[in-house]
C-alpha cells in the first residue's frame, strides 16, 4: 500500500511518499514543494496542486495523509494555511483518491508516543521508523509528511495496542 503524506504550507508544502507492507514502512521519496515567494497567493497554490498532482500520477498511492489545520492568532494565516490545504484536497479529488485528516497531537502520539513531542523528536524517530541515514538533516516539512503517512499506515492497520496508545 502506497500513501502519500502532506503537510501543507504556502511558502513550503512537506511531501512523503511511503510503502507500507506487513507493518513495515519504506520512504519511496519525500521532500518539500516550495513556490516562488515572488509569485502571487494564486499562482503559489497552483503551483501546489500541480507538484502534488505529478506526485500521485507517478507514484500512484491508495490513500493521501493529511494535516487537519489549526488556527492560531492570525487569520490571515489560517486562511492561506486553508488555502494550501485546499490545493492538496483538490489534487487528491482529482486522481480519486482517499483523503485522511490527523491532527498534529495525534501523528506525534502515533509517531513517538506523546502528543506534545518536539519537532526533533519527531525527525528523529522518523529516521529511525523508515531506517533514515541519520547522518543527513531531515528537512522539519518533509518529516511531518513522513509523520503524516507512518501515523496513516499505523490507523489503517490499527490493532488494539495502538487503538489503547491513541485513546490515553
Amino acid at each position: 500500500m502506497i500513501i502519500l503524506g502532506v503537510d501543507p504550507g504556502t511558502r513550503a508544502t512537506g511531501f512523503a511518499v511511503i510503502q507500507h507492507e506487513n507493518n513495515r514502512s519504506i520512504a519511496l521519496d519525500f521532500g518539500t514543494i516550495k513556490p516562488s515567494p515572488k509569485d502571487p497567493l494564486e499562482k503559489k497554490y497552483y503551483f501546489i496542486f500541480t507538484s502534488l498532482d505529478q506526485l500521485i500520477i507517478k507514484y500512484q498511492p491508495k490513500f493521501v495523509s493529511v494535516e487537519t489545520q489549526f488556527v492560531h492568532k492570525n487569520v490571515q494565516s489560517a486562511i492561506k494555511l486553508g488555502m494550501a490545504r485546499g490545493a492538496c484536497l483538490i489534487a487528491a479529488a482529482k486522481n480519486n483518491i482517499s483523503v485522511h485528516e490527523y491532527a498534529p497531537c495525534l501523528v506525534k502520539k502515533a509517531v513517538v508516543g506523546k502528543g506534545h513531542a518536539t519537532k526533533l523528536q519527531v525527525q528523529k524517530m522518523v529516521q529511525i521508523l523508515l531506517n533514515l541515514d541519520k547522518q543527513k538533516k531531515l528537512d522539519e516539512d518533509a518529516s511531518d509528511a513522513l509523520a503524516l503517512a507512518i501515523c496513516h499506515a499505523h490507523a489503517f492497520h490499527m490493532n488494539t495496542n495502538f487503538q489503547n496508545i491513541l485513546r490515553r
